[in-house]
Formats: structure tokens, sequence, C-alpha cells
């Protein structure tokens, strides 16, 4: 049974796509911890990050690396945070998350529920600076 990262990929459910390439989805997360939370997936459907091969994981960050330069211009804080949980949806994923402590960085905190004006509007302040 495909997962939902891979029903996102595939279109079937809708997404605030900010990147792709031949191995990997980017995506807003629709219940970020903060705005500009983003998800980067492999395409293949693999459940643990570290299963996937040694070639797979390097370039998942680099892939993900001009994404969280566009985070950090769209969205004020001092970093972006790199987070690989799991439990959630079985495939694969990072987390790109614009902190400033390391507390930024706790999931068991209440999520956001962003409406669909605010994800749009974050997906398009992302993009700006990817392409910028």
């Amino acid at each position: 049974m495909a997962s939902i990262f891979s029903k996102i990929i595939a279109g079937e459910i809708p997404s605030y796509r900010i990147a792709e390439n031949e191995l990997f989805y980017c995506f807003l997360d629709v219940f970020p911890l903060v705005h500009g939370h983003t998800l980067v997936v492999p395409k293949r459907e693999v459940d643990k990050l570290y299963e996937l091969n040694q070639d797979e994981l390097s370039a998942m960050l680099v892939f993900a690396q001009p994404i969280a330069q566009a985070i950090e211009k769209a969205f004020p804080c001092k970093r972006c945070g790199f987070s690989v949980v799991g439990l959630e949806v079985p495939h694969a994923h990072l987390h790109i998350v614009p902190i400033d402590s390391a507390g930024d960085l706790n999931f068991t905190r209440p999520k956001l529920k962003p409406t669909a004006e605010e994800l749009a509007d974050a997906q398009q302040r992302i993009l700006q600076h990817l392409t910028a």
C-alpha cells in the first residue's frame, strides 16, 4: 500500500510543492511546527532514511541545501534545523524547519493549522528565494 507521501508525489493528494527532481520531492508540511516547515521525501518509497543507499542519502542533502537557504531568507530565523523523526509516516523524510532555538524542533508541541492562504503564501515566499 502506498504511503501518503507516495500519493502526494503521484499527485493523488494535493500539496504545496517547493521543489522536485528525479529522486526527491519537497513540499510544505500542512501541519507545521512553524510557518515555512517543509518535508523532503525520496520518490522511492522506503520506510527509514538509513535504508536509502549512500548515493541517495548524500543526494538528499544536496537537494535540500538550496531549499534550506531559501527558507532562511523567506522566514526570519537563526537557521534551518534538519530533523529525521519518521514515526508518523512509514516513508523516509527530512524535516526542514526555520528555528531560533533547539526547542523549536520539539515535535511533541502542538502543530499549527494554517489556512490554505497561509500555506500558499509560505510556498510563494520560499519559491521566490529559491529561484532568485
